[in-house]
């Protein structure tokens, strides 16, 4: 209508100015065979906009490990219906299906929860993290009976801990590795410190340590202990177990008073320290004096050696621009008030 009345820039005008501009344009000016128009009797003649009908559909979003966010709409036909036989509060279900396929849920893990009538979202409290989880919205009716709308499509959310394929080059030590020397000094650090680092973790181990370890505790005190006992009794007839040649009246050819009998037994059990978390992507974090990499997201994950003593880890996280600084110290101690075990290569024969 404004092209054909001969409007200047009709494009850059708004809705406002253009029936202004047509309601105030005179025939006869530009175009006078252009009869007078009024836009608010076309619009009135013109039929309303056909409005599509939505299906009822629910959408189920995780936020993060303990809240997820959940919005629907309702069909009409389905609100009515619903409210025909009977229903009378609106409500969503929440059910665990990690691992199921078909429909199928964990018995004893669906939650209800009642939301507004008019309600189109709602935030959910999520039981555990790292699980696969489906939303079914419906109505309850007072018998106890459900009228199911709509379910949404399972989703999984994440785990609350950061992601454990982060710095997966683990300290190599076993259970039947002896523990370090209880003096020393720190390593000296490769230049420059690569990517993929299989020194880090004992390096860390060792600054966390290193200073306060003046003597052997627990399990180190008790193997130097036994160790000092068995080359000092080694010299008066006692093997490996602490049981002399001639115990409980046996001679050394093994025969006694009672009947022989000898059997090799062994046990190993240690512990393991996992220390994690998350910083900005671009910052850079030191664990001590020692830098630890980061993963695209900011989070990092070491494991290190647990064993007696009291270990220190100072974690500090510089920004990019050196300008912000956050740190934290975490302080651990273990103590082996008892250790009676030893591997299976130190396994020997013994009587009883």
């Amino acid at each position: 209508m404004a092209s054909d009345l001969g409007v200047g820039l009709y494009s850059r005008k708004s809705k406002q100015e253009l029936v202004e501009a047509i309601n105030t344009r005179q025939p006869g000016d530009d175009a006078p065979d252009t009869p007078a128009l009024n836009l608010q009797a076309i619009e009135a003649e013109l039929p309303p906009a056909p409005r599509p009908a939505s299906p009822t559909k629910v959408v189920f979003l995780p936020r993060d490990p303990q809240w997820a966010y959940v919005f629907w709409e309702i069909s009409d036909p389905d609100r009515q219906g619903a409210l025909t036989i009977g229903a009378t509060q609106l409500a969503l279900r929440l059910a665990d299906v990690t691992g199921l396929a078909n429909g199928a849920t964990h018995p004893h893990t669906l939650q209800e929860v009642p939301v507004d009538a008019h309600a189109t979202e709602w935030y959910l409290p999520v039981p555990l993290s790292d699980r696969d989880y489906r939303v079914e919205l419906g109505y309850r009716r007072p018998a106890g009976g459900w009228i199911s709308l709509a379910t949404s499509s399972v989703a999984r959310v994440p785990a609350l801990h950061p992601s454990e394929q982060i710095l997966d080059q683990f300290v190599p030590f076993t259970l039947e590795s002896s523990a370090p020397g209880t003096t020393g000094t720190l390593p000296s650090l490769p230049s420059p410190v690569e990517a993929a680092d299989t020194d880090l973790h004992e390096r860390l181990y060792q600054s966390a340590t290193v200073r306060w370890k003046r003597f052997g505790r627990g399990s180190e005190a008790f193997h130097e202990i036994e160790d000092s006992d068995h080359s000092r009794l080694s010299g008066v007839g006692l093997n490996p177990s602490g049981i002399g040649l001639w115990a409980s009246g046996r001679n050394e050819s093994g025969l006694g008073g009672v009947a022989p009998r000898q059997r090799a037994f062994w046990l190993v059990a240690d512990a393991e320290l996992i220390v994690y978390g998350a910083t900005d992507p671009s910052a850079r974090l030191l664990i001590g004096e020692e830098e630890v990499p980061l993963s695209s997201d900011g989070t990092f994950r070491v494991q290190v050696p647990f064993r007696d003593g009291l270990q220190l880890y100072p974690i500090q996280a510089i920004a990019a621009d050196g300008q912000q600084k956050r740190n934290i110290t975490l302080r651990f101690e273990r103590d082996t008030p008892e250790d009676n075990s030893n591997p299976s290569d130190q396994a020997v024969a013994e009587w009883f």
